[in-house]
């Protein structure tokens, strides 16, 4: 299973949304996208990559729950995630989210996704 995640860039990088695309095969099985909350326009922009990896596994986990899935992303640092010492306690609970499940991330050259 691969899943193609991406941040909502608008006009002069505003940030507005999270949104991730599903794809088995080629082929498009689900897609979800939600508003930044008043709280997450804050994040940085490592924090908000990150965001989207968790808000796709807590909204598609029937689908990705017990299968291998690759991750393609176009935040080079999410491939160092679980290298990372000093982290916030914010990313420590992603984290352990993210051990749930058979993720690996692929750095995915962002001029690509177009």
């Amino acid at each position: 299973m691969e899943v193609r995640s991406f941040l909502g860039l608008v006009g002069y990088y505003r940030r507005i949304g999270l949104g991730c695309v599903l794809m088995q095969q080629g082929k498009v099985r689900a897609y979800t996208s939600q508003k930044l909350k008043k709280d997450e326009q804050n994040y940085p922009i490592h924090d908000l990559e990150l965001a989207v990896v968790v808000f796709v596994l807590k909204i598609l986990r029937h689908y990705l729950y017990g299968v291998h899935v690759d991750l393609f992303t176009n935040q080079k640092s999410l491939q160092y995630l679980f290298k990372q010492k000093d982290m916030n306690i914010r990313l420590r609970s992603w984290l352990e989210l993210l051990k749930d499940y058979d993720v690996n991330i692929f750095y995915h050259l962002g001029k690509a996704d177009v």
